[in-house]
């Protein structure tokens, strides 16, 4: 699941945004892989090729309702000097002991039903009387033969090549070809194909579990009403949501009180469904941050390399940061900063990757562009920081939403996009050239 614990370094280090996440992607690693049945694998990644026992379609059939027939039985015929062909039987999807189709013979066919011997095309039961002087639609019903083994005769109206209204054995995948590839992602199309050529487990690696705590005295739930002093927990919903959003199968705990010990006794109670662990708040420098005050000493001997470091980072929002892991297993543990907008786009940043990096996908960043900035005045930035701003974007512009306060949930609701001010730049002129991480 992960190596050893993150690096550590001085109090007074200000890590770098790519340093920060350098750490966590060499500590986090994929999940070792299992075999689930093809529903269970919705969202995992294949680790394995799956190659067509059965070829798709398994046997020539027909895409029409209609009359399986000899090409030459139907050569020249029209609506003034139709084909009278003799039918000889119905045959059904799914039908065995198929009917042979000889000259002057028809054999009613039905959609996706095996393509009897002998016939070499389909014609539509639209280009037909229906049989028996029925109408093309109620002349499909099904008939009783005559005493002579017979159903009648069928007119045809129009000709066909060979093989019309045909879908031939391995049109679609042949036995041997490549269905899927390693690092497929199993998304519906992808498990009705698997379903289709007879695959009903594949192996693949999970999608990783995510236990998600928000913490602070202050929190209550959404459905509680509100005393003074309190606010509701935002954090720990968005955070859940943006992890199963990723991939994840996401697991949130309600907010957990401003106490060490219940924060560490909570940790450990959730590390038996958590391949990651992620917090929220009580990471700065305050009095009662009480995730920094719970992890920093985590190591003990009976977890020896585990431990969590908290660092500061050149970045506006979300400077304060800690990274580790913790429990027996070394279970990554990422403490993200309690302001709304900074716990969101720390999560963007490095929790996303991970969660990504424990599904084993290749592109487990978002994808980023170049815009241009739609404002009227220059955006500011903190020198030495890299600032990420929250806009909108569309057709190669993007404008800022709301201000740079790290509070600001309305704001972040509106976005669909983060702006990206380097740290070398303090400020940005309308018009100029940005780099945008894309949120849709």
């Amino acid at each position: 699941m992960s190596s050893a614990a993150p690096r550590t370094a001085g109090p007074d280090h200000l890590w770098s945004v790519d340093e920060h996440l350098e750490d966590i992607l060499a500590t986090v690693r994929p999940l070792e892989p299992i075999e689930l049945q093809i529903l269970d694998a919705q969202g995992c990644v294949l680790v394995e090729d799956v190659t067509v026992q059965v070829s798709l379609p398994p046997f020539d059939n027909s895409s029409m309702d209609g009359y399986a027939v000899r090409v030459a039985d139907i050569a020249g015929a029209s609506e003034e000097y139709p084909a009278a062909l003799t039918v000889i039987g119905d045959v059904a999807a799914g039908q065995d002991g198929l009917l042979h189709v000889g000259p002057g013979q028809a054999a009613r066919i039905m959609t996706g039903a095996p393509l009897p011997p002998g016939a070499e095309t389909v014609v539509p039961v639209e280009w037909t009387d229906g049989g028996l002087g029925e109408g093309p639609v109620t002349g499909m019903r099904a008939r009783s033969a005559d005493p002579e083994g017979a159903y009648g005769q069928v007119r045809v109206h129009r000709p066909a090549p060979a093989r019309a209204h045909v879908r031939e054995q391995g049109s679609d995948v042949r036995a041997g070809d490549r269905a899927l590839a390693e690092g497929t992602v199993l998304g519906p199309p992808q498990i009705a194909l698997l379903a289709a050529i007879g695959r009903g487990t594949v192996r693949v690696r999970p999608r990783p579990r995510v236990v998600v705590m928000s913490t602070g005295s202050e929190l209550i739930q959404p459905d509680q009403k509100l005393a003074h002093g309190q606010i509701y927990d935002s954090n720990s919903f968005a955070l859940t949501a943006a992890a199963r959003d990723a991939g994840a199968i996401a697991y949130r705990v309600g907010a957990v009180a401003d106490d060490a010990e219940t924060l560490r006794s909570t940790i450990e109670d959730q590390l038996v469904r958590a391949d990651l662990v992620v917090t929220t708040g009580g990471v700065s420098v305050g009095a009662y941050d009480v995730v920094k005050e719970a992890l920093s000493h985590v190591a003990d001997e009976d977890e020896p390399g585990a431990g969590v470091d908290f660092r500061k980072l050149a970045m506006q929002p979300g400077k304060p940061q800690g990274f580790g892991t913790v429990g027996p297993d070394h279970t990554p543990l990422l403490a993200l900063p309690g302001n709304p907008v900074s716990s969101y786009v720390s999560f963007e940043l490095f929790v996303r990757p991970a969660i990504r990096a424990l599904m084993g996908v290749t592109d487990i960043h978002r994808p980023t562009t170049k815009a241009v900035l739609a404002t009227d005045k220059a955006l500011t930035s903190p020198a030495g920081r890299r600032q990420f701003l929250r806009g909108t974007y569309a057709d190669g512009r993007v404008t800022p939403v709301g201000g740079a306060g790290s509070h600001l949930i309305a704001a972040l609701a509106h976005a669909d996009a983060l702006i990206v001010v380097p740290e070398d730049l303090e400020s940005v002129e309308p018009g100029a050239e940005v780099e945008v991480v894309l949120l849709g």
